[in-house]
């Protein structure tokens, strides 16, 4: 099997002010096809997806970008990550393949609220729910709820053979107190421990970019360092 790649102009990077951005992305034009186990073992090579586009960072003069991922059979919650397991566990999950009448509300509220500096601003549904869909693979869709059957957070996210595929998580705003976005996580972690899957793949790990640093919590976990994937240290049990 060979694969074909091309590399984008430089841009703007959308997490380091300083740096510019530049992609390297795959393309099969249909042969081979692109399926879910290619993408897959893509994923493995630190390859992300928007639509159909499967791409990695490749600049010239920044390696800040890395791809981090669970290692979800040996993952133990800790002291803090359990008591936030706790906090949501009124919440009922439901795994549906296609965004629900409320999901556009809960996503222009998150972003509105929480993303006023992001590129997804100002927030356009129908824009989002093209960027999670595939043509070559069925995006599913977490969802909680509280008792009274109010939607408070969905993750978006991809099923593959041996891994789940984080791709974005929106949540209600006024639930700070629930720690939704270290919740949905868990959850997903658990997910992948149901369906005896070894990873979940969390995106890129920028250590130097706040936003992003919330990933490295989750041990123990592989960073995809010079191609290789080297294990986090796992942290004090807190």
């Amino acid at each position: 099997m060979t694969l074909q790649f091309g590399v984008t102009r430089e841009s703007q990077c959308g997490y380091l002010s300083q740096q510019q951005e530049r992609l390297l992305v795959a393309v099969t034009d249909g042969n081979p096809p692109m399926t879910a186990e290619l993408y897959e073992h893509l994923l493995e090579h630190g390859f992300r997806r928007s639509h159909n586009d499967v791409y990695r960072p490749y600049c010239r003069l920044c390696q800040a970008c890395q791809s981090l991922r669970v290692l979800t059979p040996e993952f133990r919650p800790s002291r803090s990550q359990r008591r936030v397991i706790n906090k949501n566990a009124d919440l009922t999950q439901r795994i549906v393949t296609k965004p629900q009448p409320d999901y556009d509300q809960l996503f222009c509220r998150f972003i509105e609220l929480r993303h006023k500096d992001g590129a997804m601003y100002p927030p356009d549904p129908d824009s989002f729910w093209h960027w999670c869909d595939c043509d070559w693979m069925q995006t599913q869709f977490v969802e909680w709820r509280d008792p009274s059957d109010k939607l408070i957070m969905v993750s978006v996210i991809d099923t593959l053979p041996n891994a789940l595929s984080a791709m974005y998580t929106f949540f209600e705003p006024d639930h700070d107190k629930r720690s939704p976005g270290t919740f949905s996580i868990l959850a997903l972690i658990e997910l992948c421990q149901q369906q005896n899957k070894d990873y979940l793949y969390l995106g890129y790990q920028i250590d130097a970019c706040n936003k992003m640093n919330y990933k490295a919590k989750f041990t123990p976990n592989e960073r995809l360092i010079g191609n290789q994937w080297k294990k986090a240290v796992k942290s004090p049990t807190l």
